[in-house]
């Protein structure tokens, strides 16, 4: 039996970034009190990146506790709150990968490579060639677990249809209804007094 407590996810590096074509594992672990306390999440695939620290935990304000402090520079709404969820957080870290947050980094290392790159307009290559290696890297974890990686936007943002309905099917709690027929005819009965002055 599984734990429901910590999961292994995967996330492949967005097309049209220096991450493309990366398969980086991780571990989100799930407090007791979820969803009313965030999860934390932790790399297991070598990162080098100012918000990710050598641990491979990820410091993103989406994961930081609903409590007002305003010593660390968060709006209360930038952080944690029940209705996140792993779709959420996943898309959170994705989108940080290429956009980090240099003011309050992980790693300070990694974060003044990064601003010496921007400020270079690229021709600093330090950072972005250490991305490149881990990327490269990660390839062989793909290969050995079976992964194939997308790398182009059309793979990566794999469209999805709802499945159709099967007629033969009882299930569906509208079978027994025509044409819009509303359930709350029978509901709330069929007098249109709707003052609340009726007795019973």
């Amino acid at each position: 039996m599984g734990d429901l407590y910590n999961w292994e996810v995967a996330i492949f590096g967005p097309p049209n970034t220096y991450y493309e074509g990366g398969y980086f594992k991780a571990r989100l672990k799930f407090p007791i009190d979820y969803p009313y306390s965030p999860p934390a999440f932790r790399f297991l695939t070598k990162m080098w990146h100012p918000n990710i620290y050598e641990t491979g935990d990820v410091c993103i304000s989406i994961l930081h506790p609903p409590v007002d402090d305003p010593q660390s520079g968060e709006l209360p709404s930038e952080r944690w709150n029940p209705t996140q969820n792993v779709r959420t957080i996943l898309l959170s870290v994705i989108s940080l990968l290429n956009e980090p947050n240099t003011f309050s980094p992980a790693n300070v290392d990694a974060s003044v490579m990064y601003r010496k790159w921007k400020e270079s307009k690229g021709k600093d290559r330090e950072y972005t060639d250490i991305i490149r290696k881990q990327v490269l890297g990660t390839k062989v974890d793909a290969e050995r677990d079976g992964v194939k990686v997308p790398t182009t936007l059309a793979e990566y943002c794999v469209k999805t249809k709802a499945p159709e309905p099967d007629e033969g099917s009882d299930l569906f709690y509208d079978d027994y209804y025509e044409d819009g027929e509303a359930e709350a005819d029978s509901c709330f009965g069929d007098d249109e007094d709707d003052s609340g002055t009726e007795e019973s």
